[in-house]
Protein backbone atom coordinates (compact mmCIF):
# COMPACT_ATOMS: atom_id res chain seq x y z
CA UNK A 1 0.00 0.00 0.00
CA UNK A 2 1.38 3.40 -1.02
CA UNK A 3 1.87 5.81 1.88
CA UNK A 4 1.04 9.48 1.24
CA UNK A 5 3.52 12.07 2.44
CA UNK A 6 2.51 14.16 5.43
CA UNK A 7 3.65 17.45 3.89
CA UNK A 8 3.62 18.45 0.22
CA UNK A 9 5.57 21.54 -0.85
CA UNK A 10 3.71 24.07 -2.97
CA UNK A 11 6.18 23.70 -5.82
CA UNK A 12 5.35 19.98 -6.02
CA UNK A 13 1.61 20.52 -6.55
CA UNK A 14 0.31 19.46 -9.97
CA UNK A 15 -0.09 22.25 -12.51
CA UNK A 16 -2.50 21.72 -15.38
CA UNK A 17 -2.51 23.56 -18.68
CA UNK A 18 -5.14 26.32 -18.68
CA UNK A 19 -7.96 25.94 -21.14
CA UNK A 20 -7.38 28.50 -23.93
CA UNK A 21 -11.03 29.62 -23.82
CA UNK A 22 -11.06 30.29 -20.08
CA UNK A 23 -7.61 31.82 -20.23
CA UNK A 24 -8.67 34.37 -22.84
CA UNK A 25 -11.96 35.04 -21.08
CA UNK A 26 -10.09 35.82 -17.87
CA UNK A 27 -7.90 38.23 -19.83
CA UNK A 28 -11.04 40.13 -20.88
CA UNK A 29 -12.41 40.14 -17.33
CA UNK A 30 -9.08 41.35 -15.93
CA UNK A 31 -8.77 44.02 -18.60
CA UNK A 32 -12.19 45.43 -17.64
CA UNK A 33 -11.47 45.02 -13.88
CA UNK A 34 -14.33 42.63 -13.25
CA UNK A 35 -13.19 41.57 -9.77
CA UNK A 36 -12.84 45.15 -8.54
CA UNK A 37 -16.32 45.97 -9.84
CA UNK A 38 -18.14 43.02 -8.22
CA UNK A 39 -16.32 43.53 -4.93
CA UNK A 40 -17.54 47.14 -4.91
CA UNK A 41 -21.19 46.34 -5.56
CA UNK A 42 -21.16 43.39 -3.12
CA UNK A 43 -19.45 45.25 -0.29
CA UNK A 44 -22.65 45.59 1.77
CA UNK A 45 -23.16 41.81 1.85
CA UNK A 46 -19.87 41.10 3.62
CA UNK A 47 -19.22 41.77 7.31
CA UNK A 48 -15.46 42.20 7.20
CA UNK A 49 -13.62 39.91 9.62
CA UNK A 50 -16.72 38.92 11.59
CA UNK A 51 -17.82 35.28 11.33
CA UNK A 52 -16.78 32.65 8.81
CA UNK A 53 -14.93 33.89 5.70
CA UNK A 54 -17.38 34.34 2.83
CA UNK A 55 -17.10 33.36 -0.81
CA UNK A 56 -15.35 36.01 -2.89
CA UNK A 57 -17.73 37.77 -5.33
CA UNK A 58 -15.36 37.17 -8.25
CA UNK A 59 -15.26 33.43 -7.52
CA UNK A 60 -19.03 33.26 -6.98
CA UNK A 61 -20.00 34.89 -10.27
CA UNK A 62 -17.37 32.93 -12.20
CA UNK A 63 -18.80 29.69 -10.80
CA UNK A 64 -22.25 30.63 -12.08
CA UNK A 65 -20.73 31.41 -15.49
CA UNK A 66 -19.18 27.93 -15.51
CA UNK A 67 -22.72 26.60 -15.24
CA UNK A 68 -23.53 28.07 -18.65
CA UNK A 69 -20.24 27.30 -20.41
CA UNK A 70 -20.17 23.68 -19.21
CA UNK A 71 -23.95 23.09 -19.45
CA UNK A 72 -24.31 22.21 -15.73
CA UNK A 73 -27.81 22.51 -14.33
CA UNK A 74 -27.23 22.44 -10.55
CA UNK A 75 -24.93 24.27 -8.15
CA UNK A 76 -23.90 20.91 -6.73
CA UNK A 77 -22.69 19.92 -10.21
CA UNK A 78 -20.84 23.23 -10.59
CA UNK A 79 -18.96 22.65 -7.33
CA UNK A 80 -18.06 19.11 -8.36
CA UNK A 81 -16.85 20.22 -11.81
CA UNK A 82 -14.70 22.97 -10.29
CA UNK A 83 -13.05 20.50 -7.91
CA UNK A 84 -12.44 18.00 -10.72
CA UNK A 85 -10.93 20.32 -13.37
CA UNK A 86 -7.63 22.16 -13.05
CA UNK A 87 -8.51 24.50 -15.93
CA UNK A 88 -11.75 25.59 -14.25
CA UNK A 89 -9.86 26.05 -10.98
CA UNK A 90 -7.54 28.39 -12.85
CA UNK A 91 -10.47 30.29 -14.38
CA UNK A 92 -12.32 30.65 -11.09
CA UNK A 93 -9.06 31.71 -9.37
CA UNK A 94 -8.94 28.93 -6.76
CA UNK A 95 -5.39 27.91 -5.85
CA UNK A 96 -4.43 24.23 -5.73
CA UNK A 97 -3.81 24.42 -1.99
CA UNK A 98 -7.32 25.86 -1.43
CA UNK A 99 -10.55 23.94 -1.13
CA UNK A 100 -13.32 24.38 -3.72
CA UNK A 101 -16.43 25.98 -2.18
CA UNK A 102 -19.16 23.53 -1.31
CA UNK A 103 -22.47 23.79 -3.13
CA UNK A 104 -24.11 24.94 0.10
CA UNK A 105 -21.70 27.90 0.21
CA UNK A 106 -22.63 28.84 -3.36
CA UNK A 107 -26.36 28.66 -2.61
CA UNK A 108 -25.96 30.61 0.64
CA UNK A 109 -24.09 33.38 -1.20
CA UNK A 110 -26.86 33.48 -3.81
CA UNK A 111 -29.54 33.80 -1.15
CA UNK A 112 -27.73 36.62 0.63
CA UNK A 113 -27.19 38.73 -2.51
CA UNK A 114 -30.26 40.46 -3.93
CA UNK A 115 -31.54 40.34 -7.49
CA UNK A 116 -30.36 43.89 -8.22
CA UNK A 117 -26.74 42.86 -7.62
CA UNK A 118 -26.99 40.02 -10.12
CA UNK A 119 -28.66 42.35 -12.62
CA UNK A 120 -25.80 44.83 -12.11
CA UNK A 121 -23.36 42.12 -13.26
CA UNK A 122 -25.53 41.56 -16.34
CA UNK A 123 -25.49 45.32 -16.97
CA UNK A 124 -21.69 45.34 -16.67
CA UNK A 125 -21.47 42.66 -19.39
CA UNK A 126 -23.74 44.76 -21.62
CA UNK A 127 -21.38 47.70 -21.11
CA UNK A 128 -18.46 45.55 -22.28
CA UNK A 129 -20.42 44.45 -25.35
CA UNK A 130 -21.22 48.08 -26.20
CA UNK A 131 -17.52 48.98 -26.05
CA UNK A 132 -16.78 46.08 -28.42
CA UNK A 133 -19.54 47.29 -30.84
CA UNK A 134 -21.82 44.33 -30.11
CA UNK A 135 -24.82 46.34 -28.92
CA UNK A 136 -27.08 48.63 -30.95
CA UNK A 137 -30.40 48.51 -29.14
CA UNK A 138 -32.52 49.92 -31.97
CA UNK A 139 -34.37 46.73 -32.99
CA UNK A 140 -35.10 44.04 -30.41
CA UNK A 141 -36.82 40.68 -30.68
CA UNK A 142 -38.79 39.10 -27.84
CA UNK A 143 -39.40 35.39 -27.30
CA UNK A 144 -40.39 33.19 -24.35
CA UNK A 145 -40.15 29.55 -23.31
CA UNK A 146 -41.20 27.37 -20.39
CA UNK A 147 -38.77 25.96 -17.79
CA UNK A 148 -39.68 22.86 -15.82
CA UNK A 149 -39.91 23.69 -12.12
CA UNK A 150 -38.19 21.81 -9.33
CA UNK A 151 -41.56 20.55 -8.07
CA UNK A 152 -43.54 17.38 -8.72
CA UNK A 153 -47.05 17.69 -10.07
CA UNK A 154 -48.27 14.89 -7.79
CA UNK A 155 -47.35 16.99 -4.72
CA UNK A 156 -49.75 19.86 -5.39
CA UNK A 157 -52.29 20.81 -2.73
CA UNK A 158 -55.60 22.65 -2.70
CA UNK A 159 -55.34 26.37 -2.03
CA UNK A 160 -58.48 26.44 0.10
CA UNK A 161 -58.21 23.25 2.19
CA UNK A 162 -54.57 22.18 1.84
CA UNK A 163 -55.58 18.67 0.69
CA UNK A 164 -53.31 16.67 -1.54
CA UNK A 165 -54.62 15.61 -4.93
CA UNK A 166 -55.33 12.01 -3.97
CA UNK A 167 -57.01 13.05 -0.71
CA UNK A 168 -59.21 15.46 -2.67
CA UNK A 169 -60.29 12.69 -5.08
CA UNK A 170 -61.07 10.33 -2.19
CA UNK A 171 -63.30 12.98 -0.60
CA UNK A 172 -65.11 13.54 -3.90
CA UNK A 173 -65.63 9.78 -4.26
CA UNK A 174 -67.08 9.48 -0.77
CA UNK A 175 -69.41 12.41 -1.42
CA UNK A 176 -70.65 10.63 -4.56
CA UNK A 177 -71.45 7.47 -2.58
CA UNK A 178 -68.27 5.38 -2.95
CA UNK A 179 -67.05 4.60 0.59
CA UNK A 180 -63.84 2.71 -0.29
CA UNK A 181 -62.83 3.84 -3.80
CA UNK A 182 -60.23 1.91 -5.77
CA UNK A 183 -57.52 3.40 -7.96
CA UNK A 184 -59.56 2.66 -11.07
CA UNK A 185 -62.60 4.41 -9.64
CA UNK A 186 -60.51 7.44 -8.65
CA UNK A 187 -58.98 7.63 -12.13
CA UNK A 188 -62.43 7.40 -13.75
CA UNK A 189 -63.76 10.12 -11.47
CA UNK A 190 -60.77 12.32 -12.24
CA UNK A 191 -61.19 11.99 -16.00
CA UNK A 192 -64.77 13.27 -15.85
CA UNK A 193 -63.91 16.45 -13.91
CA UNK A 194 -63.60 19.68 -15.94
CA UNK A 195 -60.71 22.09 -15.26
CA UNK A 196 -59.04 19.66 -12.91
CA UNK A 197 -55.63 21.36 -13.21
CA UNK A 198 -56.62 24.96 -12.55
CA UNK A 199 -53.92 27.18 -11.05
CA UNK A 200 -56.65 29.05 -9.18
CA UNK A 201 -57.37 25.91 -7.12
CA UNK A 202 -53.98 24.19 -6.84
CA UNK A 203 -50.48 25.17 -5.75
CA UNK A 204 -47.23 23.53 -4.67
CA UNK A 205 -46.41 23.82 -0.95
CA UNK A 206 -42.66 24.29 -1.49
CA UNK A 207 -42.68 26.34 -4.71
CA UNK A 208 -45.82 28.50 -4.79
CA UNK A 209 -44.47 30.48 -7.78
CA UNK A 210 -44.60 27.41 -10.04
CA UNK A 211 -47.66 27.08 -12.26
CA UNK A 212 -49.32 24.13 -13.97
CA UNK A 213 -48.64 24.47 -17.70
CA UNK A 214 -48.22 22.48 -20.88
CA UNK A 215 -44.60 22.24 -21.98
CA UNK A 216 -43.27 22.51 -25.54
CA UNK A 217 -43.28 18.73 -25.92
CA UNK A 218 -46.94 18.46 -24.90
CA UNK A 219 -46.42 17.19 -21.34
CA UNK A 220 -48.02 18.91 -18.33
CA UNK A 221 -45.67 20.04 -15.55
CA UNK A 222 -45.23 22.71 -12.94
CA UNK A 223 -43.20 25.34 -14.75
CA UNK A 224 -41.98 28.91 -14.99
CA UNK A 225 -41.86 31.15 -18.04
CA UNK A 226 -38.60 32.84 -19.08
CA UNK A 227 -38.74 35.70 -21.58
CA UNK A 228 -35.73 37.39 -23.15
CA UNK A 229 -35.19 40.37 -25.44
CA UNK A 230 -32.41 40.17 -28.05
CA UNK A 231 -30.70 42.82 -30.15
CA UNK A 232 -31.65 41.79 -33.69
CA UNK A 233 -28.58 43.46 -35.22
CA UNK A 234 -25.89 41.82 -33.05
CA UNK A 235 -27.63 38.90 -31.32
CA UNK A 236 -26.86 40.15 -27.79
CA UNK A 237 -29.34 39.47 -24.97
CA UNK A 238 -30.44 42.85 -23.59
CA UNK A 239 -33.03 41.76 -20.99
CA UNK A 240 -34.32 38.64 -19.20
CA UNK A 241 -37.52 38.39 -17.18
CA UNK A 242 -39.28 35.55 -15.36
CA UNK A 243 -43.05 35.09 -15.09
CA UNK A 244 -45.66 32.53 -14.18
CA UNK A 245 -46.07 29.82 -16.80
CA UNK A 246 -49.82 30.47 -16.97
CA UNK A 247 -49.43 34.13 -17.99
CA UNK A 248 -49.93 34.86 -21.68
CA UNK A 249 -47.29 36.35 -23.95
CA UNK A 250 -49.30 39.52 -24.54
CA UNK A 251 -49.36 40.17 -20.78
CA UNK A 252 -45.61 39.69 -20.17
CA UNK A 253 -44.00 41.44 -23.14
CA UNK A 254 -44.57 45.02 -21.83
CA UNK A 255 -42.40 44.29 -18.79
CA UNK A 256 -39.67 42.72 -20.95
CA UNK A 257 -39.65 45.63 -23.41
CA UNK A 258 -39.51 48.13 -20.54
CA UNK A 259 -36.65 46.16 -18.96
CA UNK A 260 -34.79 46.15 -22.29
CA UNK A 261 -35.24 49.92 -22.62
CA UNK A 262 -33.89 50.45 -19.12
CA UNK A 263 -30.83 48.29 -19.81
CA UNK A 264 -30.04 50.01 -23.11
CA UNK A 265 -30.42 53.54 -21.75
CA UNK A 266 -28.33 52.52 -18.74
CA UNK A 267 -25.49 51.52 -21.07
CA UNK A 268 -25.62 54.95 -22.72
CA UNK A 269 -25.70 56.71 -19.35
CA UNK A 270 -22.67 54.81 -18.01
CA UNK A 271 -20.70 55.07 -21.27
CA UNK A 272 -17.14 56.38 -20.98
CA UNK A 273 -16.64 57.38 -24.62
CA UNK A 274 -18.57 59.02 -27.41
CA UNK A 275 -18.39 55.91 -29.62
CA UNK A 276 -20.81 54.00 -27.38
CA UNK A 277 -23.22 56.95 -27.36
CA UNK A 278 -23.14 57.14 -31.15
CA UNK A 279 -23.78 53.44 -31.85
CA UNK A 280 -26.28 52.60 -29.06
CA UNK A 281 -29.83 53.93 -29.21
CA UNK A 282 -30.05 56.66 -26.57
CA UNK A 283 -33.86 56.37 -26.27
CA UNK A 284 -33.97 52.60 -26.01
CA UNK A 285 -35.50 50.26 -28.58
CA UNK A 286 -37.48 51.68 -31.47
CA UNK A 287 -38.63 48.44 -33.15
CA UNK A 288 -39.98 45.19 -31.69
CA UNK A 289 -40.04 41.84 -33.52
CA UNK A 290 -42.19 38.95 -32.21
CA UNK A 291 -43.97 35.83 -33.38
CA UNK A 292 -47.73 35.45 -33.77
CA UNK A 293 -48.22 34.44 -30.13
CA UNK A 294 -47.70 38.09 -29.14
CA UNK A 295 -50.16 39.57 -31.63
CA UNK A 296 -53.27 41.24 -30.23
CA UNK A 297 -55.10 44.47 -30.89
CA UNK A 298 -54.46 45.88 -27.44
CA UNK A 299 -50.76 45.00 -27.40
CA UNK A 300 -49.95 46.34 -30.87
CA UNK A 301 -51.81 49.55 -30.02
CA UNK A 302 -50.00 49.88 -26.68
CA UNK A 303 -46.55 49.39 -28.19
CA UNK A 304 -47.41 51.93 -30.89
CA UNK A 305 -48.34 54.45 -28.19
CA UNK A 306 -44.91 53.86 -26.64
CA UNK A 307 -43.38 55.04 -29.92
CA UNK A 308 -42.31 51.57 -31.10
CA UNK A 309 -42.64 50.13 -34.60
CA UNK A 310 -44.00 46.60 -34.30
CA UNK A 311 -43.13 43.64 -36.53
CA UNK A 312 -45.49 41.03 -35.04
CA UNK A 313 -46.47 38.02 -37.10
CA UNK A 314 -50.24 38.11 -37.49
CA UNK A 315 -52.30 34.89 -37.25
CA UNK A 316 -55.09 34.30 -39.72
CA UNK A 317 -58.19 35.44 -37.84
CA UNK A 318 -60.38 36.06 -40.86
CA UNK A 319 -62.52 39.16 -41.26
CA UNK A 320 -62.58 41.35 -38.13
CA UNK A 321 -64.89 44.01 -36.74
CA UNK A 322 -63.46 47.37 -35.57
CA UNK A 323 -66.41 49.21 -34.07
CA UNK A 324 -65.15 51.80 -31.62
CA UNK A 325 -61.53 50.63 -32.08
CA UNK A 326 -60.14 52.98 -34.69
CA UNK A 327 -56.83 53.41 -32.85
CA UNK A 328 -56.34 49.63 -32.61
CA UNK A 329 -57.34 49.27 -36.25
CA UNK A 330 -54.72 51.75 -37.42
CA UNK A 331 -52.02 50.09 -35.34
CA UNK A 332 -52.86 46.57 -36.57
CA UNK A 333 -53.06 47.64 -40.23
CA UNK A 334 -49.73 49.50 -39.97
CA UNK A 335 -48.13 46.41 -38.43
CA UNK A 336 -49.58 44.30 -41.27
CA UNK A 337 -48.05 46.57 -43.91
CA UNK A 338 -44.66 46.44 -42.22
CA UNK A 339 -44.45 42.65 -41.91
CA UNK A 340 -45.35 42.28 -45.59
CA UNK A 341 -42.58 44.62 -46.69
CA UNK A 342 -39.02 43.63 -47.53
CA UNK A 343 -37.58 44.74 -44.20
CA UNK A 344 -40.37 43.08 -42.23
CA UNK A 345 -39.92 39.75 -44.01
CA UNK A 346 -36.16 39.91 -43.40
CA UNK A 347 -36.61 40.59 -39.68
CA UNK A 348 -39.10 37.75 -39.29
CA UNK A 349 -36.71 35.36 -41.05
CA UNK A 350 -33.92 36.39 -38.69
CA UNK A 351 -35.91 35.29 -35.64
CA UNK A 352 -34.56 31.78 -35.88
CA UNK A 353 -30.94 32.96 -36.13
CA UNK A 354 -30.88 35.88 -33.71
CA UNK A 355 -33.74 35.15 -31.32
CA UNK A 356 -35.00 31.58 -31.09
CA UNK A 357 -31.54 29.99 -31.02
CA UNK A 358 -31.05 31.39 -27.51
CA UNK A 359 -33.71 28.94 -26.32
CA UNK A 360 -31.30 26.17 -27.29
CA UNK A 361 -28.12 27.85 -26.02
CA UNK A 362 -29.48 29.16 -22.72
CA UNK A 363 -31.78 26.36 -21.63
CA UNK A 364 -31.13 23.10 -23.49
CA UNK A 365 -27.35 23.21 -23.95
CA UNK A 366 -26.88 25.65 -21.07
CA UNK A 367 -28.59 23.32 -18.59
CA UNK A 368 -31.52 25.39 -17.34
CA UNK A 369 -34.44 23.69 -19.06
CA UNK A 370 -34.96 21.63 -15.87
CA UNK A 371 -34.57 23.88 -12.85
CA UNK A 372 -32.94 22.89 -9.57
CA UNK A 373 -33.98 26.05 -7.69
CA UNK A 374 -37.26 27.10 -6.14
CA UNK A 375 -38.73 30.55 -5.91
CA UNK A 376 -38.93 33.04 -8.74
CA UNK A 377 -36.33 35.34 -7.18
CA UNK A 378 -33.72 32.57 -6.81
CA UNK A 379 -34.29 31.38 -10.38
CA UNK A 380 -34.01 34.91 -11.77
CA UNK A 381 -30.65 35.43 -10.02
CA UNK A 382 -29.18 32.38 -11.72
CA UNK A 383 -30.87 33.17 -15.03
CA UNK A 384 -29.52 36.73 -15.18
CA UNK A 385 -25.89 35.65 -14.66
CA UNK A 386 -26.50 32.76 -17.07
CA UNK A 387 -27.53 35.26 -19.74
CA UNK A 388 -24.53 37.45 -18.95
CA UNK A 389 -22.25 34.46 -19.56
CA UNK A 390 -24.05 33.87 -22.87
CA UNK A 391 -23.25 37.45 -23.86
CA UNK A 392 -19.60 36.88 -22.94
CA UNK A 393 -19.70 33.82 -25.18
CA UNK A 394 -20.97 36.06 -27.98
CA UNK A 395 -18.00 38.37 -27.39
CA UNK A 396 -15.59 35.42 -27.42
CA UNK A 397 -17.11 34.26 -30.70
CA UNK A 398 -16.42 37.63 -32.26
CA UNK A 399 -12.84 37.87 -30.95
CA UNK A 400 -11.69 34.25 -31.29
CA UNK A 401 -14.28 32.52 -33.47
CA UNK A 402 -15.74 30.22 -30.78
CA UNK A 403 -18.20 31.04 -28.01
CA UNK A 404 -17.88 27.97 -25.77
CA UNK A 405 -14.94 25.96 -24.38
CA UNK A 406 -16.08 22.87 -26.24
CA UNK A 407 -16.33 24.77 -29.52
CA UNK A 408 -12.80 26.15 -29.16
CA UNK A 409 -11.45 22.72 -28.26
CA UNK A 410 -13.08 21.18 -31.35
CA UNK A 411 -11.52 23.94 -33.46
CA UNK A 412 -8.07 23.20 -32.01
CA UNK A 413 -8.61 19.47 -32.49
CA UNK A 414 -9.37 19.96 -36.19
CA UNK A 415 -6.23 22.07 -36.63
CA UNK A 416 -4.10 19.42 -34.93
CA UNK A 417 -5.75 16.69 -36.99
CA UNK A 418 -5.04 18.59 -40.23
CA UNK A 419 -1.41 19.09 -39.20
CA UNK A 420 -1.02 15.37 -38.42
CA UNK A 421 -2.54 14.49 -41.79
CA UNK A 422 -0.04 16.76 -43.57
CA UNK A 423 2.85 15.18 -41.68
CA UNK A 424 1.68 11.67 -42.60
CA UNK A 425 1.31 12.70 -46.26
CA UNK A 426 4.83 14.16 -46.31
CA UNK A 427 6.23 11.03 -44.64
CA UNK A 428 4.48 8.77 -47.17
CA UNK A 429 5.83 10.90 -50.04
CA UNK A 430 9.38 10.74 -48.69
CA UNK A 431 9.12 6.96 -48.31
CA UNK A 432 7.91 6.64 -51.90
CA UNK A 433 10.84 8.70 -53.18
CA UNK A 434 13.35 6.57 -51.31
CA UNK A 435 11.88 3.42 -52.83
CA UNK A 436 11.90 4.79 -56.37
CA UNK A 437 15.51 5.95 -56.17
CA UNK A 438 17.54 7.28 -59.10
CA UNK A 439 16.23 10.32 -60.83
CA UNK A 440 12.97 10.30 -58.89
CA UNK A 441 14.90 10.63 -55.62
CA UNK A 442 16.38 13.89 -56.92
CA UNK A 443 12.95 15.29 -57.84
CA UNK A 444 11.29 18.08 -55.91
CA UNK A 445 9.12 16.49 -53.17
CA UNK A 446 6.85 19.54 -53.00
CA UNK A 447 6.04 19.24 -56.69
CA UNK A 448 5.27 15.54 -56.35
CA UNK A 449 2.97 16.25 -53.37
CA UNK A 450 1.18 18.89 -55.43
CA UNK A 451 0.75 16.57 -58.38
CA UNK A 452 -0.45 13.76 -56.12
CA UNK A 453 -2.93 16.08 -54.45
Amino acid sequence: MRQERLWTPTAALPVGASHPFYQRLNQILDEKKFDEYVETICEDFYAGEVGRPGLSPGIYFRLLMVGYFEGIDSERGIAWRASDSLSIRSFVRIALDEGVPDHSTISRTRRLMDVETHQAVFQWVLQVLAEKKLLKGTTIGVDATTLEANAALRSIVRRDTGERYEEFLVRLAKESGIETPTREQLAKLDRKRPKKGSNDDWTHPHDPDARIAKMKDGRTHLAHKAEHAVDMETGAIVAVTLHGADVGDTATIPETVAEAGERITGVVTDANGDEVVKQVSTDGPREVVTDKGYHSRALVSELTEWGLRTYCSEPNRGRQQWRGQQRERQAVYANRRRIRGERGLRLLRQRGEKLERWNQHLYDRGGMRRLHLRGRENILKRLVVHSGAANLGLLMRKLFGKGTPRGLWEHCRLIISAACTSIRLWSATATLLRRLGGSMARADPARIVTVAA
